[in-house]
């Protein structure tokens, strides 16, 4: 994904809209909290991959606007919560940001999670998307990986595409491939996850547009 780089790199835009919620173009959907009961991870073992279910809980909130100079994004602050059916210990948690620059279609997803590792991803979709994928690969000058020495050395995370897809009903899903390089092994292993989520509450206004 190129951009065309400004000669002005300090100067803001202005003016700015401050509602997030009603600049976020294809992650306006996205925005609020989420359940889904019916997730599906496909994960490597020793003795071959395994299928195990999950329940996810995910909220997404819109933050203020953002700028590096000329740039404006809009986006949402996740936190993802995941367990396996009928327990509570954590099976996956994750952070991190959903990002929308209206000027260019670029869509940006940044995650990190506790066992070590962080990526961005990146696609452009229009502003009325109902379907876009995001891709992020190791070694990538801006779209990249960065894995603990233990996780780059046994199981390196060479690729990551999620793909997002906007239902009628106000419901979305996604579909991740997370590939892997797994020490011992000669071919990549295809880490995958799903999950259809409806929504539980909406999201808050970004803090610029809360009443006082």
């Amino acid at each position: 994904m190129s951009e065309l780089q400004p000669a002005d790199i300090y100067t803001e835009p202005h003016p700015v809209d401050f509602d997030t919620l009603a600049n976020l173009g294809p992650l306006r959907a996205m925005a609020g909290v989420w359940e889904g009961t019916r997730g599906l991870d496909v994960k490597p073992k020793a003795e071959g991959p395994k299928k195990q279910a999950y329940v996810e809980r995910i909220s997404l909130q819109p933050i203020d606007p953002v700028t590096n100079g000329p740039q404006l994004l809009y986006g949402l602050r996740y936190h993802t919560h995941i367990t396996k059916p009928d327990q509570v210990k954590t099976y996956h948690e994750q952070v991190g940001y959903w990002l929308w620059e209206p000027a260019t279609g670029a869509v940006v997803h940044t995650l990190t999670i506790p066992r070590g590792q962080t990526a961005m991803a990146a696609g452009t979709a229009a502003p009325d998307a109902t379907r876009f994928t995001l891709q992020s690969t190791q070694g990538h000058e801006h779209w990249g990986i960065c894995s603990t020495p233990f996780l780059e050395t046994n199981f390196r995370t060479v690729g990551f595409t999620i793909t997002v897809q906007i239902h009628e009903d106000g419901s979305w899903g996604y579909e991740e491939d997370t590939v892997l390089m797994i020490r011992g092994q000669d071919q990549p292993f295809h880490h995958t996850d799903r999950n259809l989520l409806r929504r539980v509450a909406a999201p808050t206004p970004n803090p610029l547009v809360r009443p006082a």
